[in-house]
């Protein structure tokens, strides 16, 4: 389970990865452009604020494995919490995005959505036991 764990931390930091490329590709510039600026601002503070969330369980995930998998206080409830977090992004990449734009990117598609799957049930066996 401990290396189950650990390899969490290395999606998760693929997934920071991600977000260095994602707004090029997805063109954020030039859509941030056409909203208000407080909306273009909420947005970035947003986006980075994830990042550091991400890299923060991470971070969990290589220093702490041992007590996110010992089932109780605060390890345990770090991972439910990473368990809820990433458990509610399986649905959000299946069904939330536009489908449109998931065909377009599919193989990249797949990948997070088997990252995000990985994580929920990681983070719930983690939980469980």
């Amino acid at each position: 389970m401990q290396a189950l764990i650990e390899f969490a931390g290395w999606v998760q930091l693929g997934i920071v990865a991600a977000n260095f490329f994602l707004p090029r590709k997805l063109r954020y510039a030039e859509n941030l452009d056409r909203v208000d600026t407080i909306i273009r601002q909420v947005f970035i503070v947003h986006s980075v604020y994830i990042v550091l969330v991400l890299v923060g369980l991470a971070g969990v995930c290589f220093a702490f494995p041992r007590e996110l998998i010992a089932g109780n206080g605060l390890g345990r409830w770090v991972a439910g919490f990473a368990a809820v977090f990433w458990g509610l992004r399986v649905p959000i990449q299946l069904f939330y995005y536009d489908a449109k734009l998931r065909r377009q990117n599919l193989a990249m598609h797949c990948v997070f959505a088997a990252a995000f799957v990985y994580l929920a049930s990681v983070f719930t066996m983690a939980v469980a036991r």
